[in-house]
């Protein structure tokens, strides 16, 4: 019997006027790019992580308004024995408010809006496959309704079903 179990991650693929609100990160493979993104934590749903996430790690409300998609991608680091598969649902959020003043989680460096093409440029940096991939399905116009994700209450500690 294995005891493998995929890390379920969530990510917020933020745009406005042609911008993606991206992350700098500090990674034990030295400075990364990526979406805000995370793990999900035990008792919160899946729209209530990436709300989280994106205001540790950017300082901006968010409000997920659609799955752009779920991906699944494997990370391996021999040298540091790691072997890891994470399943990352994507979610297309819009920009509340900004917190201004607050700090940011331990080890981002800062948030900054790019375009596409920025993004891009930097591929040597992201911190996953799935960076780029998820910014061409969301500007492929890739949407699911968020009535399809169902969290039953057992789930929950203490937190609103959504």
């Amino acid at each position: 019997m294995s005891d493998w179990k995929p890390s379920v991650t969530v990510a917020a693929v933020i745009a406005r006027d042609g911008r993606f609100l991206m992350i700098e990160e500090q990674t034990r493979e030295g400075l990364r790019l990526n979406q805000p993104a995370g793990h999900l934590d035990p008792g919160e749903t899946l729209l209530q992580a990436v709300r989280r996430e994106a205001l540790e790690e950017t300082a901006w409300h968010v409000e997920p308004h659609a799955c752009v998609g779920i991906y699944m991608s494997r990370y391996m680091n021999e040298a540091a024995g790691i072997d890891s598969t994470y399943l990352r649902f994507a979610f297309e959020c819009q920009v509340l408010e900004e917190a201004v003043g607050r700090k940011l989680d331990d080890g981002i460096i800062r948030a900054l809006w790019l375009s596409r093409d920025e993004v891009h440029q930097r591929t040597q940096m992201h911190r996953s496959p799935l960076v780029m991939r998820t910014i061409d399905d969301y500007l492929a116009g890739i949407r699911y309704p968020l009535q399809m994700i169902f969290t039953h209450p057992s789930c929950l500690d203490g937190h609103e079903r959504n």
